[in-house]
Formats: C-alpha cells, structure tokens, sequence
C-alpha cells in the first residue's frame, strides 16, 4: 500500500472517529484506524479498515501508525465533562494533540484535519455565536472546554510557527448511531426516551447528525484553508423542544415541567461527590448546570459557504440515535 493510499484516523472507536472513517470507507479511502488498548470495541465490529492500537499521548506510537500516511484525521479526545481530577482531562487533550501533530510533522503528512469543538468558542446573547469569538483558557466553563481551547491554540501555533498543515474543524452536538458511550447528550436522549426526564431546565443548544459532521470533516480536508476554523453546526433548539421531540418519537408525554437551575446545584454537587465513591459518571454536575445558563447557538455559514457543508433536519438525527440506542439496549 503506498502512502497515497493511506489516511489515519484516530479516536476511531469513539462516536465521531467512527463516523469518519466510515464515511472515508465508503467513498473508497484505505482507512487505518488508531484506537487504545483500553478502548470499547463497540463500534470497532464491521470497521472497514485496518485498526492498530496505540496511545495518541505516546511519540513512539504515533510515530509508528503515520507510517507512510499521506492524511490525517485527529479525532480523538479525552470527551469528559467530569472527572475526579479535573486537571487530567486537560493534561490528556493537550499532551496528546502536541504528540501528533509532532509526529504527523516528522512523518511529512500532507494534510490535517484536526477536530476541536464549539467549546472554544464564547457564546453570543444576541446571535449565534461563529468562528470569530475565540474563547481564552480563562472564559471557558469546566475542564473538558479548558482543554480544548488550549490544545486549538496549539494547533493554531504549529500552523503559523511551524507549518502544520492542518485545518479546524469544530463540531456543535453531535447526535446519531454509534453513540456507545454514550455522550452527555446521548444519555439525556436515552433518559428522556426512557421515561427518566419529567422536568427540564431552561437551555439550548445546536443538536446536528454525526454523519454530517463526518461529512464536514471531508470537506474540510478537501477545501478548508490552513489554519482556519469551521463550525459544523444543525440547528439551534432549546432543551424543552428537543425533549418534546423525543418524547413524540417514542410516544411518551412531554416534559412542561422548568426547574430552575440554582435549587439543582446541591443536587449536582452531591451527585459529584457519590461518583468519587463509585467510580461512576455522575448525570447531573456543576459544570453542566454553569454551561446551561448560556444557550449554545451556532452559526455553520462560514462552512456551508467554504466547504459546501450541509446539516439535515435535527428531528432525524434524533430518530437515528433512538434507533440505534433500542439496538444496542439502552431503551427498553
């Protein structure tokens, strides 16, 4: 197999990674997935393409999968939006973007696509907010959002410092199959198709199908500008319409009841403390409950004008994630 031949997507097992590397699968791209020895398989099943394991953190490793690769997918992520050491979250997303795009330098890789998120962007009062309001370290809500504004100012810096030959892509909300996980928004579908969700809080945010966000990333590849940032967003809808939603997909009544969010912020730091104990994921935490105080609304202009990026109707992309979440026995 020659280098043309070759395109690395790491993070393949997790939720977007996979997507990718289907859809590049799909249009006939020999497709070398990294994946961690620890990582679930779920998504790994009918893979096509040659799956190797390795630590994106380890130069040794990544040195080795960009063997002869001519493109690059960095997907992977530490995606938490709590843990016992909140600092870790941090430490793993920026030691491991710094070690491959190290290496994807030292291999001559021609082309990056790196994937940040919306997190490193502030959000807008008045309009949804788009790739000019770059957050700092400083404004951005909780570890998970801390890491990725640090590891894109990385990147940003090895472009222009360096050359890196690399373009950002950030991804609002992704929904869909394949959310094993699940992800923060997946387990609020799988609670609120389950009957879980009698009440909400006052929010919103950007819900978009993961295959259109995998969809970007090929575009990105093939149109982005080096350097730039592009936000593959869907439509913005508050938390009260996408339960409505849901709750009509699965013939459930809707939730009518608001809480506000100051009474749940006991709640949610006792939840916090009982997943110390436990080791589990808590449902509700304290970041959560910040970062629903401002609506997450975007705005994907510049990459439909650039890449000719096009996002479905959310409602589908619900619909997909119910499918696939009753396949896979997270909905009764």
């Amino acid at each position: 197999m020659s280098s043309a031949d070759i395109t690395l997507v790491t993070g393949v097992s997790g939720f977007v990674g996979s997507a990718v590397a289907r859809r590049l699968a799909a249009g006939g791209v020999a497709v070398r997935g990294l994946v961690r020895a620890s990582s679930a398989r779920t998504n790994l099943d009918d893979f096509p393409g040659h799956v190797v394991e390795g630590d994106a953190r380890d130069p040794a490793a990544m040195a080795e999968a960009l063997t002869d690769v001519r493109y690059l997918y960095h997907v992977a992520a530490d995606y938490r939006i709590w843990a016992r050491d909140p600092e870790d979250i941090v430490r793993n997303n920026l030691t491991s973007t710094r070690t491959v795009m190290d290496a994807a330098l030292a291999a001559g890789v021609e082309r990056i696509v790196y994937t940040s998120s919306v997190a490193t962007l502030r959000p807008d009062p008045d309009r949804p907010a788009d790739e000019t309001r770059p957050a700092t370290p400083e404004q951005a809500i909780g570890a998970y959002k801390r890491s990725k504004v640090v590891a894109e100012r990385l990147v940003e810096a090895m472009v222009a410092e360096r050359g890196l030959p690399a373009v950002i892509v950030n991804p609002s909300t992704p929904i869909g199959p394949r959310d094993a996980r699940p992800t923060p928004t997946g387990r609020i579908i799988v609670e609120a198709a389950s009957g879980r969700m009698p009440a909400f809080v006052e929010s919103g945010l950007n819900l978009v199908h993961v295959d259109d966000v995998a969809e970007g990333h090929l575009a990105a590849m093939a149109r982005g500008r080096i350097g730039e940032r592009y936000v593959l967003g869907g439509q913005d809808v508050s938390l009260r319409e996408m339960l409505a939603v849901v709750a009509r997909l699965v013939g459930r009544k809707a939730p009518t009841i608001r809480i506000p969010t100051a009474p749940l912020f006991p709640l949610a730091w006792a939840n916090e403390q009982l997943a110390r104990l436990t080791g589990k994921d808590p449902f509700l935490t304290l970041d959560s409950l910040r970062m629903a105080a401002h609506d997450m609304y975007f705005s994907s202009a510049k990459a439909e004008a650039e890449l000719g990026y096009r996002a479905g109707p959310y409602p589908e992309a619900l619909a997909d994630a119910i499918a696939w979440f009753r396949q896979a026995g997270m909905i009764g």
